[in-house]
């Protein structure tokens, strides 16, 4: 562990509340979720009472049946709707479905009698699509609290920090800090429920906070922390769930023939310091070209953030293809001042070996001009590592030709 700590004043910050309206909020979900596994249940019961395939007659008790198709009704009855969709399922009494599975067998209409005795089943298809649903909605709830709070635990792990310069390796790092640093990711396990995966070493990481040791924390935050968040990043933020839309028809759109101005700025104020680094994130993994985005999360960084590390790959037809490691600093602030830029270059070393051979700077604002100059003559120079610019001007460019990534994070 790189033992040269950071240590700007830091006020320290309270412990996560989980305050009455998300609390109400997690409970509400953990009530829908428990009545989703007992109808689960129920309709495991009730699936294996039904026919299968071309099979004839009912093959299960129908007292037994309806007793069971009761219990789920009075369940469902019970269930909320989710964006104006209710689970609304269907049951067939036993005595029709003895009856029609004689009929179809008679006529001889095998795919017919395929086709009912896969509609019985749809209940089941039904209740899948509700659970699914809801562990969407729950991954919804959970995506802005857990962001917050992981933001506090970066500035709880750095305030550590300054203990574990004075601890040896099997010295306890108990404190009030670090019972905020277990108070906070316990309330990200329960945010997570059971709608979301844990990520890569959050066993770890709840092991090392447990034993509260200076070489755990030390395995915190070289390996367990930046692992925790990254994974983390992929369960919250699904690039599968839609985006919701506004209109039926584009049709219709087109036909209103709208008009006036077509805004070129975009809405940067719509993103937080983290929705603007995913940004960037999703920018250069989605462009052909660079190889291997990573996170890149260094708690005695100047700024705490996350750089980006990516692979630029360049083909050559008449030589080997080059590789050259860039490590992309995401800065969402209007100004970009040259003590700023000075700072970044030297921050470079934290994320060697190996050896970084360009420095972007993407900011949502401008660079002052003696930063201007300071990178011009810096790359003008003998020097190993190259220092890029990308401005907002540039940033729009890149995304106006992917208004896809413009949709997915509000910036119209």
């Amino acid at each position: 562990m790189n033992s040269r700590w950071y240590f700007a004043f830091i006020q320290k910050p309270k412990v996560s509340d989980l305050g009455s309206d998300l609390n109400n909020a997690l409970r509400q979900f953990e009530i829908v979720q428990a009545n989703v596994a007992k109808l689960q249940r129920l309709w495991s019961q009730i699936a294996q009472m039904l026919p299968e395939g071309t099979s004839i007659g009912f093959p299960g008790d129908p007292s037994e049946y309806r007793r069971l198709v009761r219990r789920f009704d009075h369940i469902v009855e019970r269930l909320p709707t989710i964006d104006c969709h209710r689970l609304e399922c269907e049951f067939t009494d036993p005595d029709d479905v003895l009856g029609n599975t004689f009929d179809y067998a008679e006529i001889g209409e095998p795919f017919a009698h395929l086709s009912y005795v896969s509609s019985l089943h749809e209940p089941g298809e039904r209740l899948d699509e509700y659970a699914f649903r809801v562990a969407a909605k729950r991954r919804q709830l959970a995506r802005d609290a857990a962001e917050g709070m992981t933001h506090e635990i970066e500035s709880v792990i750095a305030i550590l920090g300054s203990v574990a310069e004075s601890k040896q390796p099997g010295d306890k790092m108990e404190s009030e800090d670090w019972e905020r640093l277990r108070t906070l990711v316990k309330s990200i396990d329960t945010l997570l429920g059971n709608a979301i995966e844990r990520p890569a070493r959050w066993s770890d990481l709840c092991r090392h906070l447990k034993f509260a040791e200076r070489h755990d924390f030390d395995d915190i935050v070289e390996h367990d922390w930046p692992a925790v968040r990254n994974g983390l990043e992929a369960a919250l933020y699904d690039q599968d769930e839609p985006i919701p839309v506004d209109v039926d028809d584009l049709g219709d759109l087109v036909a209103s023939r709208p008009s006036g101005p077509v805004a070129t700025e975009l809405n940067w104020g719509s993103l937080t310091d983290s929705g603007f680094e995913r940004l960037v994130f999703n920018l250069v993994d989605r462009t052909e070209g660079y190889e291997n985005p990573e996170w890149l999360t260094h708690t005695n960084a100047p700024d705490r953030g996350r750089d980006v590390s990516v692979n630029r790959v360049v083909h050559d037809a008449l030589a080997a293809s080059r590789r050259a490691r860039i490590i992309i600093a995401c800065k969402k602030q209007k100004s970009v001042s040259l003590p700023e830029v000075a700072k970044l270059k030297e921050q470079m070393t934290l994320w060697e070996p190996p050896r970084v051979d360009e420095l972007i700077v993407a900011t949502s604002g401008r660079f002052t001009t003696d930063a201007v100059q300071w990178i011009e003559r810096h790359n003008q120079a003998d020097n190993l590592l190259r220092i890029e610019m990308w401005p907002e001007s540039h940033l729009e460019r890149l995304l106006a030709e992917r208004p896809e990534l413009i949709a997915e994070f509000g910036l119209r």
